[in-house]
């Protein structure tokens, strides 16, 4: 078997038409809305790398810190034997993890067919005895995982599951208990509870490089969709909402104005000043982490924070 394999589980026009199913629903819904997964093109993969260096992000170099640090612990409190990482995209900071483990394959999901090319290409060549076998999928859809030795670690990292509703996180983690097997492990990364000064910098910085990705999204609907989004014609607004403990991003139309998407024909009328939610960034507590991963059939075994308990790795196990 080649060290390297590619496995394409999503249908070749299943992003066009999730785009095409999200935009109708969202933009005519109340209040309007967008999915965070379309922020995502080669522009606006490019924008996030250059927030993960901005002084008021901290996520990255937070989750990273404890990776660094704690990946010997990860290793040995899981004992696994295949890593599983959902949205793996560079898999950048998985070669800590990989480092520790030094497990038999490594298995990246990601949408991205030229991520996981080059990433799985990277790791084989670096590794030799490493077997890569990444899926083209979507982790918010059912997933086919291939038969590999366990026990197995499924990491889903970068705080993501907070851009997921709280029906959602339920759903997404009673899918992730399904994959797993007694004694396979979970490895989670979880933004925290923290002073919202703090929260609401990260995603509006001085540079306007938030802004510049919130306003992608636009541009991906006026691409792919033939709409004539101006994006200068709204704001980038961060909010924090003390009661859910979450961050939404949203974009205010400065001006009333009639927005046309061809390929959907569709008229969508925004008054000045109505906003358009494109991100909810949930953040979390121990305890509620706990709970959550309770329900969903996991039990809390590890809880390890970088110096400043800003991010959090948790990981539990399959019952």
């Amino acid at each position: 078997m080649s060290p390297l394999l590619v496995t394409r589980t999503l249908p070749e026009d299943a992003t066009d038409a999730a785009l095409r199913a999200d935009v109708l629903h969202g933009l005519t819904d109340h209040p309007k809305w967008l999915p965070p997964k379309w922020f995502y093109d080669a522009r606006g993969s490019e924008l996030f790398e250059r927030i993960t260096e901005l002084p008021e992000y901290y996520p990255t170099r937070a989750e990273r810190e404890i990776l660094t640090v704690r990946s010997g612990e990860i290793a040995a409190a899981s004992g696994a034997r295949t890593l599983i990482e959902l949205g793996s995209g560079s898999s950048e900071k998985t070669r800590h993890l990989l480092d520790a483990l030094a497990p038999a394959v490594y298995v990246p999901v990601d949408v991205s067919e030229s991520a996981l090319t080059q990433a799985g290409q990277a790791l084989v060549e670096e590794r030799p005895g490493l077997e890569v076998h990444a899926l083209i999928a979507d982790f918010t859809a059912p997933l086919d995982l291939p038969a590999t030795p366990g026990p197995r670690l499924l990491a889903f990292l970068g705080g993501t599951i907070g851009n997921l509703l709280p029906d959602e996180r339920a759903k997404f983690l009673a899918a992730v208990r399904s994959l797993l097997a007694p004694g396979d492990g979970l490895l989670l990364g979880t933004d925290l509870v923290k002073d919202e000064r703090v929260l609401v910098r990260a995603y509006a910085d001085a540079a306007g490089v938030t802004a510049a990705f919130n306003k992608n999204v636009l541009a991906v609907v006026d691409r792919e969709l033939g709409a004539d989004f101006d994006p200068d014609a709204f704001d980038h607004v961060a909010l924090w909402d003390p009661e859910r403990e979450w961050i939404e991003m949203r974009l205010r139309s400065r001006i009333a104005q009639t927005v046309k998407v061809p390929a959907l024909d569709l008229a969508v009328d925004f008054a000045a000043g109505e906003e358009l939610r494109t991100e909810v960034s949930a953040k979390f507590r121990r305890a509620g982490v706990s709970e959550e991963l309770s329900d969903a059939g996991l039990e809390l075994t590890h809880w390890w924070t970088d110096a400043e308990e800003r991010f959090a790795l948790s990981l539990s196990m399959a019952r």
